[in-house]
């Protein structure tokens, strides 16, 4: 299964453009969250990755909340929304569990406007992932690709927790700009900070 994977488009419409033609070349499509700026914006882009029509996982990043996003992706009939929960994904190459959570954790330094959780409230959300599936989080799993600019880890413990009790395939997250791009496993799980840019994972199933 090839997963055309991104991250914090921050209203960039020409990266989600770009996304759109990419997703020709894949079975499914993830946002790991932040397609606003600080809840402003959603339109911006949702309004364009619309037209993809490949089944696509959404979450909600810290710049918006998850009632804003399901809110936002009415229009777009091929998404689902997930946080806290998770639903099978099918595609034409097959079927695989996904489990979604979203905002920034643990809680960022921004202030009041950032959709945040602590790592205790995180790992209430993560108790039900389901084993060897897809896990879809904003904030990457703490010590993988969460380096700042500063070289500071910025990660989630309660996220790297479950990566590491579930074995999912595939964990796609975003939020750390400074690690976009980068890719590390955790025993058998591929960990990908996906960034606006987008990259296709090809995922067993």
């Amino acid at each position: 299964m090839k997963v055309l994977c991104f991250s914090d488009l921050h209203r960039d419409q020409d990266a989600a453009r770009q996304l759109v033609e990419m997703s020709a070349q894949a079975d499914l499509v993830i946002g790991a969250g932040d397609f606003a700026n600080q809840h402003q914006g959603l339109a911006d882009t949702l309004d364009i990755l619309s037209d993809i029509q490949l089944p696509t996982c959404l979450v909600p990043g810290n710049g918006e909340t998850f009632e804003e996003l399901r809110d936002a992706a009415q229009g777009w009939p091929s998404a689902v929304v997930m946080h806290g929960d998770g639903q099978t994904m099918k595609t034409t190459a097959g079927s695989i569990e996904f489990w979604g959570v979203g905002g920034g954790i643990p809680v960022t330094p921004f202030g009041a406007w950032s959709y945040d959780f602590d790592e205790e409230r995180a790992a209430e959300m993560l108790a039900d992932c389901p084993l060897g599936g897809i896990l879809v989080v904003h904030s990457p799993p703490i010590d993988t690709v969460d380096h700042d600019s500063s070289g500071r880890i910025r990660g989630s413990q309660s996220i790297r927790d479950c990566v590491e009790r579930c074995v999912p395939k595939l964990v796609v997250c975003g939020h750390i700009h400074s690690d976009w791009g980068k890719q590390v496993r955790v025993g058998n799980s591929l960990i990908v900070n996906a960034g606006p840019r987008g990259t296709i994972i090809d995922v067993d199933v």
